[in-house]
């Protein structure tokens, strides 16, 4: 099949969710024509506009995430910079942190930088091939210096579901703080910040939730004061040298995002209309769908959870004698499909699936993903697999 052929299918939703729901781009073009002043920086009415589209943003993520104070949530850029305030906002020298095997690099250099700085000791928690871990090794590996553990709640290159609420039990135990890369979950599976014991929840914007590029945050438990990555304006307690203690003014220095926001809360409405556990069903179908017509096919081996198994809607595969880049660039020129190829940013993991010397093809789905789209993906799939048979 030849692109010009080809509807284009996008199944790159891990990456950033596309298409956003037509009332998100319409919030920010709002935004940017009527609340476009610096929120928090002045009384006139469009500056306040402007601060009640981040307070509404704040409370329709506190209703998603049962966070009884929405100014418990600071908003950031994207989900590297939240868990790089929460991990350097908290973790000192001498501390000892506990992460798993499957975590992004946006956990892993972090860390690495700040281990490789003498200020601390990082034990990471081997998974098996699929990316599951235990949760007994975790409580294994607290020490008494131990002052974090962080979990990727689900793995963006396996798919993989991590048992948050059971590592939340033992950090409680423990009296250790639990800080969860929500960047493959939130918007896709319920997260209760109370029930499953999350102190830190780092959040993209632009993936699950729907919204825009170059919008996140971080949930820090009320209990919890972190030094802030940015020291700077905030519009409260301008006489003062120091950073305010006030949130969520403490860890927002700068100018926010406002037509971003306005986007934001618009995706996250979005989410909460359509239901989280509906949003996580469609998806994990789409994956069992993709999975079923794939597992039959030499030379393709499937990462992750086997079939029937819990995951999120990422469908990862390696194809015997043909570079990952290759068979992503033939399937975008070709087919007008476009996934995401190499190594996904979470090395560890993919030593775990044995793909570190190659890589892989990652398919993700989303909410908009629909099982014809699905079903090209597979079609693709076979008729490359019958091209480059040896």
């Amino acid at each position: 099949m030849h692109k010009e052929e080809a509807p284009f299918i996008y199944l790159d939703h891990a990456a950033t969710s596309w298409p956003k729901p037509i009332a998100v781009t319409e919030a920010v073009t709002h935004a940017m024509l009527n609340d476009a002043a610096n929120p928090g920086r002045g009384s006139h009415a469009m500056a306040v506009r402007a601060s009640r589209v981040l307070f509404d943003a704040r409370k329709h993520l506190a209703k998603l995430f049962n966070i009884r104070n929405p100014n418990d949530i600071a908003f950031t850029s994207n989900t590297t910079m939240s868990l790089n305030l929460a991990i350097k906002g908290w973790v000192k020298p001498g501390n000892h942190v506990i992460a798993t095997s499957v975590e992004h690099n946006s956990v892993r250099r972090p860390l690495y930088h700040l281990e490789r700085h003498n200020q601390l000791e990082v034990t990471y928690i081997e998974s098996d091939a699929t990316g599951k871990i235990k949760v007994e090794d975790v409580e294994k590996a607290i020490q008494p210096h131990t002052t974090m553990i962080i979990v990727n709640h689900s793995s963006n290159l396996l798919g993989t579901i991590l048992p948050v609420a059971e590592i939340g039990e033992v950090a409680r135990k423990h009296g250790v703080k639990l800080l969860v890369d929500a960047a493959q979950s939130a918007g896709i599976m319920p997260i209760d910040v109370q029930a499953m014991g999350i102190d830190l929840l780092a959040f993209p914007g632009h993936k699950g939730l729907l919204g825009p590029q170059g919008t996140g945050g971080l949930y820090i438990a009320p209990d919890m004061e972190l030094e802030p990555l940015l020291h700077g304006g905030t519009g409260s307690q301008s006489e003062t040298p120091e950073q305010p203690l006030v949130r969520p003014d403490r860890y927002e220095a700068g100018t926010q995002n406002t037509p971003g926001l306005a986007g934001l809360r618009e995706g996250v409405k979005h989410v909460l209309k359509l239901g989280v556990e509906a949003i996580y069903e469609h998806e994990w179908k789409l994956a069992q769908h993709m999975m079923e017509g794939l597992s039959g096919v030499k030379g393709v081996r499937l990462l992750g959870p086997p079939l029937g198994e819990a995951r999120t809607g990422i469908v990862a595969l390696h194809m015997d004698g043909v570079d990952p880049s290759e068979l992503s660039f033939i399937l975008d020129q070709h087919y007008g499909i476009a996934v995401r190829a190499g190594f996904h940013c979470t090395p560890l993991a993919h030593a775990a699936a044995g793909t570190s010397s190659t890589g892989a093809v990652r398919a993700s789905v989303g909410a908009s993903t629909s099982v014809d789209e699905a079903d090209a993906f597979v079609r693709a799939i076979k008729e490359i697999r019958e091209q480059y048979r040896i």
